[in-house]
């Protein structure tokens, strides 16, 4: 039996020129409308894995499925790729702002995917009464994280970073802190130390066995040992209070091991281990283009998404995984494209990895950004234009700007690349080069965070639910219903 839109599509495209219907971007387009049209839906998700690729703005996508498509496409320009996530059949855009700043921090918009509850910037899973940096202010503000009720629900849960497991986006799935810097227990104030506020890393070690993490993997190791202690690195850490949170993991849970390098991170016996710690830098992971490059030897991104939906998937009642790429942004930060874009792209293998290892009837997945950045793509560059490359036109031609010089397709808005007085000639320059900074307008030690609105992918069970143009708590309250975890009163 012929489907109406089948009907439908065969007889306008008879009144369409060949050119025009036969035309594989119009037929794949038609295509794509039809499997959206004929989806089925179910609501309840035995599994939820949330991607997150901070300071992942929609020109960090644009820029990233150019350059991954660059990279694989061989002849063709790299603009028809698609990131992994980028083929889910749902798709939101998502408003970003604190209830403080117009342009957000990472602590303050996690805060609100992590509890469906807007907050201040540089706050953790507390509420927007709470004063930032101070204790007392947030003692009974605290609020229940998607971490919380899924392990009060017999779920198994796991954070994963390529940033220090303590900074703002891990950190606020687990911790309750009005203060993100709070890292360690040497980063307390001393009203914080009086008013009996814990450190980051100890809230993370030391939650109860029923409510414990059974993945946490990441950066940010010194945290969690002594400062009198050196780690596999000759890298002392940074805790006061004598603690040895690496052990105290292994003490406080069964089947618990812990691992600072790859080679230990291959060999766990994921059937005997149900609770895992892995510790792989002293601060943040390495950049995936750098990551080559790390003695110590670090994991993937995809290397421990996968590691994870392995170790998670023995409970039979399902699991929470939350996934941060951390880096995205530190390099957007240094004014540096290439590094954040192999990074994202990092991230669409990490996506894919788990849509290959989960059951698509069970697993609901998720991918958005906290965040954006004033990065642009610009100019008029010909089709298949290098993107980390000049800009040169339709007829192959160095373009210039006003000035005489050939400019960049991608820049920042603003930023340490920040051009003072004359521009510098690139013409001769390698944009391409793994440490090239690109030109910014405003000078900043630091480039910024943008504010406008970020994209949510979706794909598995309740991925009907994303549509439109949502409030970035919404995300929480998605995630709730799928699975059931009872923090929503209707």
């Amino acid at each position: 039996m012929i489907s109406c839109s089948l009907v439908t599509m065969a007889a306008n495209s008879a009144m369409l020129p060949s050119v025009q219907s036969n035309s594989p971007w119009f037929t794949d387009s038609a295509q794509r409308v039809m499997d959206k049209a004929n989806l089925t839906t179910k609501t309840q998700a035995k599994n939820v894995i949330l991607f997150v690729g901070d300071g992942m703005g929609i020109s960090t996508l644009t820029a990233a499925r150019i350059y991954q498509g660059q990279q694989i496409t061989g002849n063709q320009g790299g603009e028809e790729n698609a990131l992994s996530f980028e083929r889910f059949n749902h798709t939101a855009l998502v408003k970003t702002y604190n209830t403080n700043q117009q342009t957000p921090d990472s602590a303050g918009t996690m805060t609100a995917i992590a509890t469906g509850v807007k907050s201040k910037a540089g706050v953790l899973s507390v509420s927007d009464t709470s004063l930032r940096g101070n204790c007392l202010s947030s003692k009974g503000n605290e609020l229940v994280t998607l971490v919380d009720l899924a392990n009060a629900k017999g779920l198994s849960t796991g954070v994963v970073s390529t940033a220090r497991i303590t900074h703002a986006t891990p950190a606020a799935t687990y911790a309750h802190s009005p203060e993100r810097n709070w890292e360690a227990d040497s980063n307390l104030s001393n009203e914080a130390i009086a008013n009996d506020c814990k450190d980051i890393a100890y809230q993370m070690v030391m939650r109860d066995k029923d409510h414990a993490l059974s993945v946490a993997l990441g950066g940010g190791r010194r945290a969690f040992i002594p400062n009198t202690v050196t780690d596999g690195e000759n890298k002392n850490g940074s805790r006061k209070d004598g603690l040895d949170l690496t052990q105290a993991w292994l003490d406080n849970f069964d089947n618990a091991a812990y691992v600072w390098n790859k080679d230990d991170f291959d060999a766990i016996d994921v059937a005997n281990t149900d609770h895992l710690l892995g510790l792989f830098n002293s601060s943040h992971m390495e950049y995936e283009l750098d990551r080559a490059n790390d003695v110590a030897g670090e994991p993937s991104l995809t290397e421990m998404t996968t590691k994870s939906i392995e170790l998670l998937n023995k409970n039979d009642n399902g699991y929470l995984l939350i996934v941060e790429s951390g880096r995205i942004d530190h390099a957007h930060h240094a004014g540096n494209a290439k590094r954040a874009l192999m990074d994202a792209v990092e991230l669409s293998n990490a996506v894919q990895a788990a849509y290959d290892n989960t059951n698509p009837e069970e697993t609901l997945i998720l991918v958005t950004a906290d965040h954006s950045h004033v990065f642009t793509i610009a100019g008029y560059p010909k089709r298949g234009n290098p993107i980390l490359g000049l800009v040169h036109d339709v007829d192959g031609n160095l373009s210039t700007a006003l000035d005489g010089k050939p400019y960049t397709t991608l820049g920042y808005t603003n930023g340490p690349g920040a051009v003072i007085g004359q521009r510098d000639d690139l013409t001769s320059v390698d944009t391409q080069q793994n440490d090239f900074m690109q030109q910014a307008l405003i000078p900043m030690g630091s480039e910024t965070h943008a504010g406008e609105d970020i994209s949510l992918h979706a794909t598995g069970p309740g991925a009907n639910l994303v549509k439109g143009v949502m409030e970035q708590n919404v995300i929480f309250h998605i995630i709730n219903q799928a699975q059931s975890l009872g923090g929503t009163k209707y």
